[in-house]
């Protein structure tokens, strides 16, 4: 007699199905060629930006300068030595900006590139507006009161007053002076103020700013000194010229005139410098 055992659902006969380890395999060659294909991608991406920096449209092979006048295109380029031939993306302009600024008429410039293959230099000079005397040499000074350059038969075209007492020293052997930063202040102070009365400009010789609160001023075709302070200094330039016949009758050698005490003008004859004439008003 056949007897059927109970079915006891605890035991059961785990499935294996062979569809997953397929799967897997097909999994794995995915992966493999997704690796090889990215590989693929990345070589051809490399040559092809090797072959884009190197196309001839973006090697430099020409450089044009504007805004030069005292800078010459020669120099300019003797500063840019070595910049054809370069990649123009792979350029660092700030380093070539900083070459271009090493020239001392050089105030600033822009770089920029240009396809194809162009670099343009567009430079912004220093424009000189006096002549420091500093021990036995003149130097040419920008608004600023830097030098720009010492003064030679290439700056003849440039008629200047020239500016005593900027230095406490000639200049080192090397490089170029030291400038008291205050008593170039006010040099250029007064050089602006006569900017503005031309008049007034053309018949100013020298300037004096060992004092860097008094600037003292040599006119054109006078011995006198004109002591006219650190402000108001067309006023009182003004003043002297229309004080100048009435203090000429009073003291005709005149060694300074200082006028930087509203309407008192005090007069130092030249023969006795220890005596100080005071001229009220007009001087009458």
């Amino acid at each position: 007699m056949a007897v059927s055992a109970p079915k006891d659902k605890r035991f059961r006969r785990a499935r294996v199905s062979p569809v997953a380890r397929r799967d897997r395999g097909r999994t794995l060659r995915v992966y493999v060629g997704v690796a090889v294909l990215t590989v693929a991608i990345l070589g051809v991406a490399y040559l092809a930006v090797r072959s884009f920096l190197t196309v001839d449209a973006l090697t430099i092979t020409r450089i044009t300068v504007s805004g030069n006048t005292r800078v010459s295109r020669g120099d300019a380029l003797a500063l840019l030595d070595g910049l054809r031939g370069r990649n123009m993306l792979l350029l660092n302009l700030e380093t070539w900006r900083m070459r271009m600024l090493a020239s001392p008429w050089v105030e600033d410039v822009a770089i920029r590139r240009v396809l194809p293959g162009t670099v343009d230099v567009a430079i912004e000079e220093r424009q000189p507006v006096g002549l420091g005397r500093i021990g036995d040499a003149i130097y040419l000074l920008d608004q600023r009161g830097n030098v720009i350059d010492e003064f030679g038969p290439d700056h003849a075209e440039f008629d200047f007053p020239i500016i005593d007492g900027l230095a406490m020293a000639a200049p080192r052997e090397a490089g170029a002076p030291v400038i008291d930063a205050s008593r170039a202040a006010l040099a250029m102070r007064l050089l602006a103020a006569l900017h503005a009365r031309p008049d007034l400009a053309t018949r100013v010789s020298q300037i004096d700013v060992s004092d860097a609160r008094d600037a003292v001023i040599l006119l054109k075709g006078d011995t006198a000194l004109v002591r006219v302070g650190d402000e108001q200094f067309i006023e009182r330039l003004q003043s002297y010229l229309d004080l100048a016949p009435a203090l000429r009758r009073e003291v005709p050698q005149i060694d300074y005139v200082d006028l930087r005490f509203g309407e008192r003008v005090y007069v130092r004859p030249q023969a006795t410098a220890a005596r100080v004439q005071r001229v009220q008003g007009g001087g009458e």
